[in-house]
């Protein structure tokens, strides 16, 4: 009983590792990107403008937006900040558009920082795509 109320609260002090995100779609309107892990290729964020979606403890996490800057294109900011559940998430990511990518671009360069209150931080080196409601022809 005392091992596992120890390995609870190392747990619950740890910086959060986010988990493996279920499918999700397109956004109805404007982009969103879809973030992998570098290292072993799990799909662990999405972002759309003002929000970030991972998975912490077991279930999907939507955190907003604090701040954002720098300017990128599809809507979404080169970085930004996002709050909410005792969790601060930063994500700096190079959006790349290329003229044979159709309603969208790439992540050719992004990590996403993660921390929980005043505990260690993470850092995973992600990629991925942008992804966008098609646009009407």
């Amino acid at each position: 009983m005392m091992i596992v109320s120890i390995v609870a609260l190392v747990q619950a002090a740890a910086a959060p590792v986010p988990g493996t995100l279920p499918k999700q779609t397109l956004p109805e309107r404007g982009c969103a990107a879809y973030l992998w892990a570098v290292q072993d290729q799990r799909f662990v964020a999405m972002v759309e403008p003002g929000r970030l979606r991972v998975m912490l403890d077991g279930k999907p996490t939507d955190l907003p937006a604090a701040e954002a800057g720098g300017v990128g294109p599809l809507g979404l900011a080169s970085t930004t900040r996002y709050a909410g559940d005792g969790v601060i998430a930063t994500l700096d990511m190079t959006i790349t558009q290329r003229e044979t990518l159709q309603d969208g671009a790439i992540v050719s360069d992004a990590t996403l920082r993660l921390a929980r209150g005043n505990q260690d931080e993470i850092v995973v080196p992600v990629g991925g795509l942008v992804g966008c409601a098609p646009a009407s022809r």
